[in-house]
């Protein structure tokens, strides 16, 4: 039913390498789904910036050593590093499947019996029973039923480990993002200082050249108004940095305190990423490979309530020794054994095994819906995250040449005010787009600083 529906394979020789789960002639990449995920066209022999360790990605000493700590430390990383080793000890259990049960057991049983039971008639008698049984208990997989559900389980575990790299992924991104956050910040904070000491060395300026009568007391009310802007917009970028620097410790899984940091000129982001094979990328994204094995979980499960239709081959063995006296519990007449070979076939059970069979085969369905819309979240971050890094470089560029350009109008508008050939109007307004010129800067860097974390995150990278 399902051979016309999928095409391609996405994933599945990652799959395949992790554990031999796969069914038979199943491919991975649904109908609608094809590898021109991301609208551009990338060299098929590039190498995927996703398998570059975060290491060398981000070269700063000091976040370096504050991912590493997140990795160790982090809450949620080690939520999801229980959550692993709790879907590790249901698979160490589903491969004992194959294993009979077995169980052993010692009893004494001193039985009384009943006069009236017998119409009055006799006397009582008492009897003494010693026994030690052994019972086994093993179903011959003929239809791959517990091999079905073996398998279901390994995929659940290997989906749980893509749950944790996804942890991992996020943390990093975070981590990153908060940093380089902070330092953009530190670099708004140095501009804003350098403009709020200029501007009230220009309003002394303003105040003599008043009290000379060659300015207004608007002029000095203008100026000083932009004393008070610049000084606000301070305030607003500490307690950013305040916020930012716990948000950090958080991250860590560290009580409140200050983030040593470098700076924002210092940092040598990488200026490109090798994209890596459209689709073959994907592989590196655990949250795609976690929706493949969670696919692979409902596949299985349904085989297995297939299996439920058809009879189980039972074998049953049961033995010890039984005696009435204790001395001779333990001789050669006391051994008794028996064994049964049963075959048993459902023919009614209140439509349960068919219910169960059509519930898996919903979840199935559900599993591969979920597997196409991770593929198209997945080439849609690459796509946005793609074209962002690559057009933040100009961005950065033309910020650059625009506030050159204001701080040199500004320049001017001094020279010429103090020639008097313009009026104080027009240095304010050249200060004021100077200052949102040279935060805009910032900024752009910033952004392009995170665009390039989520495009290496949305290539799958961060959990290596």
């Amino acid at each position: 039913m399902y051979r016309n529906i999928y095409k391609g394979i996405a994933v599945a020789s990652m799959v395949l390498l992790t554990a031999c789960i796969m069914p038979k002639k199943q491919d991975y990449m649904p109908e609608g789904v094809s590898e021109k995920l991301f609208r551009t066209e990338l060299p098929a022999d590039s190498l995927s910036s996703a398998a570059v360790s975060w290491r060398d990605i981000f070269t700063d000493l000091l976040l370096q050593q504050y991912i590493g700590k997140a990795l160790t430390n982090n809450l949620d990383v080690k939520v999801a590093l229980q959550s692993l080793q709790s879907a590790q000890a249901y698979l160490k259990q589903s491969k004992a499947v194959y294993v009979p049960t077995l169980s052993i057991g010692a009893n004494y049983t001193r039985s009384t019996n009943s006069i009236n039971a017998m119409g009055g008639v006799g006397e009582r008698s008492h009897a003494n029973l010693w026994d030690i049984t052994g019972s086994a208990s093993w179903e011959v997989d003929i239809w791959n039923k517990l091999s079905a559900q073996n398998r279901a389980q390994t995929a659940s575990y290997l989906a749980t480990l893509q749950a944790q790299k996804a942890v991992q992924s996020e943390v990093v991104a975070t981590l990153a993002t908060a940093y380089y956050q902070l330092l953009m910040l530190d670099e708004q904070k140095r501009v804003l200082e350098q403009t709020i000491d200029f501007r009230q060395k220009s309003l002394q300026t303003t105040q003599h050249l008043k009290e000379a009568g060659s300015a207004t007391e608007v002029a000095v009310k203008q100026i000083e108004a932009l004393v008070y802007n610049a000084q606000a917009q301070l305030i607003t970028i500490n307690n950013s940095v305040w916020a930012l620097e716990n948000t950090i410790c958080v991250l860590l899984a560290e009580e409140p305190h200050s983030i040593e940091r470098s700076n924002l000129s210092a940092q040598q982001f990488p200026t490109d990423f090798k994209q890596g094979y459209p689709v073959k990328l994907l592989e590196n994204r655990p949250d795609v490979a976690r929706a493949v094995f969670n696919f692979c979980n409902a596949f299985e499960l349904t085989n297995a309530a297939r299996a439920n239709f058809y009879p189980s081959f039972t074998l049953s063995a049961r033995g010890g020794l039984s005696s009435t006296d204790l001395d001779t519990w333990f001789s050669a007449k006391s051994i008794f054994a028996n064994l049964v070979a049963g075959l048993a076939q459902p023919i009614l059970n209140k439509r349960q095994i068919r219910t169960q069979y059509e519930v898996q085969r919903a979840n199935q369905e559900i599993a591969l819906l979920n597997l196409k819309k991770a593929l198209l979240s997945a080439g849609k971050e690459v796509s946005d995250a793609m074209h962002n890094f690559s057009a933040q470089e100009e961005y950065v560029q033309l910020k650059t040449k625009e506030m050159k350009a204001y701080q040199q109008a500004t320049d001017f508008s001094k020279q010429l005010f103090d020639s008097g050939m313009v009026n104080y109007l027009e240095i304010i307004t050249a200060e004021v787009n100077r200052l949102n010129a040279e935060l805009s800067v910032a900024e752009a860097q910033f952004a392009r600083m995170q665009y390039g974390i989520s495009l290496y995150k949305a290539l799958g990278g961060g959990w290596r």
